[in-house]
């Protein structure tokens, strides 16, 4: 994702659909090679190019989704919302790069990640932000509101939740729990933005353009998808965890949104889906 967005970064002004100046302080070393040859405009194309083979739609659908997300953050802030949750934050700078006002940001994330954050922050500012209070969390035996409490989060405000690219990494247990426990620890009104996969990916019941190459990947990495839902099953299945569905996009809905008729020469990732949900 950091090497994404930093890819995206390079682009004209005119051209991009965000900015993440901080996303390549977090790439390793052969992340940041690429960025480095990329700086040259056509070279750029060409490093998207093998990307693109390598991990078919993941940059395009990546892109589209983190523009959609910021769009959502944006909203949020303008009607009201008061706190910004970071559930498995991440490489996500969206504290530093988006207008947030006064809203204070929580970010939850397991702590060695969270600390490789913080350092590629600090080289970059010099000092994380002060509007940000980190807390280590492992989704798998913690709950979010227990440890959103002992952090000062006020339980009466609009808060704006984003859980982006977590729930396919967990069980679906892990999944519930965390629904459950966010929906408990946000005012009624407050707003969800949050990804997952097609279960028929996972189980093979449905075939997806490039998704066979995607899990064996995410296999091979040590890091494989174990959860994902049916789209049709989603609204009841949030409204038992207090939750509404708002909306439920796939990546070739949003991809549309964002890249307009560019789009339709854009495959792959189709099975990766953003869901946007409200605190009943």
């Amino acid at each position: 994702m950091a090497l994404f967005r930093a890819l995206e970064t390079l682009r004209p002004p005119h051209e991009r659909l965000f900015a993440d100046p901080l996303a390549e302080h977090f790439l390793g070393s052969w992340g940041r090679a690429l960025v480095i040859v990329a700086r040259v405009p056509f070279a750029r194309r060409l490093v998207e190019r093998v990307v693109d083979r390598r991990w078919p739609g993941a940059r395009t659908s990546a892109i589209a989704r983190t523009r959609l997300i910021d769009d959502a953050v944006g909203l949020a802030m303008h009607d009201g919302a008061a706190q910004l949750v970071l559930l498995g934050a991440g490489f996500d700078s969206r504290p530093y790069r988006l207008g947030v006002g006064r809203a204070r940001i929580f970010e939850l994330d397991q702590p060695a990640t969270q600390k490789r954050k913080i350092q590629g922050i600090e080289a970059r500012f010099g000092s994380s932000a002060k509007s940000v209070v980190y807390i280590p969390v492992d989704f798998q035996t913690q709950t979010v509101d227990s440890a959103l409490r002992a952090k000062g989060f006020d339980p009466d405000a609009l808060s704006l939740v984003v859980w982006e690219g977590v729930t396919n990494y967990l069980s679906e247990g892990a999944v519930d729990v965390t629904l459950r426990s966010v929906a408990k620890a946000v005012a009624p009104g407050s707003a969800m933005v949050f990804t997952y996969v097609h279960r028929g990916l996972l189980d093979g019941s449905v075939e997806f353009a490039g998704g066979a190459q995607i899990l064996e990947q995410v296999r091979a990495a040590h890091e494989p998808w174990t959860c994902g839902f049916e789209p049709r099953d989603l609204p009841s299945y949030l409204a038992a965890r207090g939750w509404t569905l708002i909306d439920d996009l796939s990546a070739d809905e949003y991809r549309a949104r964002y890249f307009g008729a560019a789009a339709r020469l854009m495959s792959g990732y189709s099975f990766y889906r953003a869901v946007l949900a409200r605190r009943q």
